[in-house]
């Protein structure tokens, strides 16, 4: 479970202090899927930022299965189990596929068919992939696909997604989603993304609506969706096809 208590983050803005992060406090059950939605500079990629351990909060506590890791650097929160999947994924000149899953596995000798599944699970064809580099030569989506099969591969007990929809076409975003609930289905932890489409929405357990660096309701999508009127938090991009 992740408490988020009293959270705040505030940047220096030419002398004054501006506020990203305002007192938000929450509460994320073991096994559901959760999405962060809102209006663009809301503070939803900062929030990430902070419970990854990118951005260090100016105040509050976030806990995870009961440990205080306010301090904590992002290595030793990988190690405690949570993992952070950038917007745009990175590119490593000279690692393989295997060599990531292996990596990300924790088991230098792990075999090339137990690596192949983790590929297979994101449909992807092993065969095609596993010895491929982590370079300019693989699409977005694919890198999308790859980078949850590391996911699978390190048994993260908590996975965030900043916009994992980004910079991929339309194919590769309706395949997403069915990772994404393949995903949910097989993972033992938790998994946060952070959305503004709305079919990645309407497969979460419950949405976490923040604006203005607020939160305005954590709830199921019935709850939230009403809310959202009026907020652009939607792109219409994708939602019709």
């Amino acid at each position: 479970m992740l408490e988020i208590q009293n959270l705040c983050y505030s940047v220096d803005n030419e002398g004054s202090r501006k506020d990203i992060i305002k007192n938000v406090s929450l509460t994320l059950e073991d096994n559901k899927f959760y999405v962060i939605t809102g209006p663009n500079g809301s503070g939803k990629s900062t929030m990430a930022k902070l419970i990854a351990g990118i951005e260090k909060p100016s105040s509050g506590k976030i806990i995870f299965d009961g440990t205080d890791i306010t301090d904590m650097s992002i290595t030793d929160r990988a190690k405690a189990g949570i993992s952070f999947a950038f917007q745009q994924p990175v590119r490593f000149k000279g690692i393989t596929v295997k060599d990531l899953i292996n990596l990300a596995a924790g088991d230098e000798k792990l075999s090339t068919a137990s690596a192949c599944e983790f590929l297979s699970e994101v449909g992807l064809c092993a065969r095609d992939y596993i010895n491929r580099e982590i370079n300019a030569s693989l699409s977005g989506g694919e890198l999308k696909r790859i980078e949850i099969a590391v996911t699978l591969a390190r048994s993260a007990k908590f996975s965030l997604f900043d916009e994992p929809e980004a910079g991929i076409d339309l194919w590769s975003f309706n395949n997403l989603i069915k990772v994404f609930e393949k995903l949910h289905d097989v993972t033992h932890g938790s998994i946060m993304i952070i959305s503004h489409q709305e079919k990645i929405i309407n497969i979460a357990d419950e949405i976490i609506l923040i604006a203005n660096g607020e939160l305005v309701k954590k709830g199921t999508k019935e709850e939230v969706l009403p809310l959202l009127t009026g907020t652009q938090s939607f792109s219409c991009k994708y939602t019709n096809e």
